[in-house]
């Protein structure tokens, strides 16, 4: 039930993003298609993070020390973009446009995450 929780808080937060975020965008035609894509891409970001974050933090710990931990900026952006382009190949349209639009939704999605978290507990 939980991890259920944590879905569709990222996917709410993916849905703040694509709504503030020019280049991070859903292309779907209905409000169900737009739904289901965000759970879909929620997944696929879960997945990401989980396999990825941990190798990345090992391998990187001395970036994340020189730069004040700015670098988790750089790394998060990375996995939306790996994520956008993991979407395109299983053919949903969820597109992220580059690496600085996915800098700033990385930064949206983590805030929003957080605070949906802080208020449901999770």
């Amino acid at each position: 039930m939980r991890a259920l929780l944590k879905i569709l808080i990222v996917g709410a937060a993916l849905w703040v993003t694509t709504l503030v975020v020019g280049g991070i965008y859903v292309q779907a035609d209905s409000l169900i298609g737009r739904l289901l894509t965000i759970v879909c891409v929620a997944l696929i970001f879960g997945i990401v993070n989980v396999v990825l974050k941990p190798i990345i933090h090992v391998l990187g710990c001395a970036f994340y020390v020189l730069t004040l931990g700015l670098f988790a900026l750089v790394v998060n952006g990375g996995l939306l973009l790996l994520t956008g382009w993991l979407s395109e190949l299983l053919r949903l349209p969820f597109h992220v446009d580059g690496f600085w639009p996915a800098v700033w939704g990385a930064l949206i999605i983590s805030v929003v995450s957080w605070v949906l978290g802080l208020f449901l507990r999770v």
